[in-house]
């Protein structure tokens, strides 16, 4: 039993150890059409060597030499140009890894509230905030770092962990929390449904092996741990949403819990942008969240009215043109509302520390940064859900 027992470990070592490996991420590469660029580009001119190396502007770095020498080659090599010799997929799997940015998700979100229902909206950000939050923080915590290049060409530069993937997490949760909350709200198909929550995960996922970021581990993961969040919170959806919307200990718990946990948040010994991004994502979801209980206490929610499932109208041209304008009015409110709120915060915080406007270390430190944060995207959250449905009824837009 014991060597039962210890064969079946090893081999599940091994199965770990081959999902990580560099190798097969930079072996999905190539099969996919991206190659380092010819060696001509990644070599350099350095005193006792004939070899030459390029950045991708076409510049030859200064030479260097012992550990910094292997640290710029490192920083070189990650940096160098690519060959890619199959476009359809080059596209593909570029266009498929800004579905899993935040930018995209920080546009999709406020969408789904102004032109299909604020109640799908609401569930969307709260396991937004959930699984984005445990992801981060994970990272930070194992930290393993990334597929390392050579042989993976990286198409993007993050100083930050690899393991799990979060646009993995949060293209599984966001399509999966869509599908299962949709059916009570909205009719449509559930089999075409499930096959365009799947498609999406999918190219999410894999355009973080193709672009380099993440190994087939971290992808894997990222979506198990998303569908273990969904599976343990769905049969509590109902509930939270009732106390979300009608406590009255919903505003201060909404606002304290998240900017604790940005607080709380794990320390490293160097600066990671992890913990700017996760503030970001539970202050726009506070504010959110506070948002909606105030629509509640109003009475004014615009959420269509029932009875439920309604049925989708036809896309016409007009119904197409003011969803349309409905997007991009609420977009540049949020744009401005990010930048007076951040313009104002940034001074005041500033002023009280003692720190120069254009001390850009400073602003970097904790009781700076989460501060600044929290409140710029809570007042988003917060515009997004009580302010701009209503300037759209102002302008006859809904």
């Amino acid at each position: 039993m014991l060597l039962l027992l210890l064969m079946m470990m090893m081999m599940m070592w091994s199965v770990v150890s081959y999902l990580s490996s560099s190798e097969l991420v930079a072996g999905f590469q190539r099969a996919c059409g991206l190659f380092p660029a010819p060696r001509a580009t990644h070599e350099r001119l350095c005193p006792g060597s004939t070899r030459i190396h390029r950045r991708a502007n076409g510049t030859s770095p200064p030479c260097q030499d012992g550990e910094h020498a292997a640290n710029g080659r490192k920083s070189d090599a990650s940096s160098s140009q690519y060959e890619v010799r199959n476009w359809p997929l080059y596209f593909l799997f570029v266009g498929s890894a800004t579905l899993g940015n935040e930018v995209f998700y920080i546009s999709f979100l406020p969408f789904i509230h102004w032109n299909l229902d604020p109640f799908l909206c609401r569930r969307l950000v709260n396991m937004w905030a959930v699984v984005m939050y445990i992801g981060q923080v994970m990272k930070d915590m194992l930290k393993l770092p990334r597929p390392s290049s050579p042989p993976v060409v990286k198409l993007e530069q993050r100083i930050e962990f690899g393991m799990p993937s979060t646009h993995a997490m949060a293209a599984t949760a966001i399509a999966f929390t869509l599908l299962l909350s949709a059916p009570e709200r909205v009719k449509f198909q559930f089999e075409v449904g499930l096959v365009v929550a799947v498609v999406l995960s999918v190219l999410v996922s894999l355009s973080r092996l193709y672009t380099g970021m993440h190994s087939a581990l971290d992808v894997i993961c990222g979506t198990l741990i998303s569908a273990l969040i969904l599976v343990v919170s769905y049969p509590h959806w109902d509930s939270l949403d009732f106390f979300q919307l009608n406590s009255l200990l919903s505003p201060a718990i909404t606002l304290v819990l998240p900017l604790i946990l940005c607080y709380k948040y794990p320390e490293l010994d160097h600066y990671s942008a992890t913990r700017g991004d996760t503030t970001i994502i539970l202050g726009a979801s506070a504010g959110c969240s506070v948002g909606y209980w105030l629509n509640q206490r109003l009475g004014v929610t615009f959420e269509p009215s029932g009875p439920f499932p309604v049925t989708l109208p036809p896309m016409t041209p007009v119904i197409f043109t003011l969803g349309v304008a409905r997007f991009f009015v609420g977009l540049l409110i949020l744009v401005l509302t990010r930048q007076a709120v951040k313009w104002i915060t940034l001074r005041l915080l500033c002023l009280h520390y003692g720190v120069s406007l254009n001390d850009v270390s400073a602003h970097r430190r904790k009781e700076i940064e989460v501060p600044l944060k929290f409140s710029t995207y809570s007042a988003i959250g917060l515009v997004n859900s009580v302010v701009v449905c209503r300037v759209f009824t102002l302008m006859g837009l809904l």
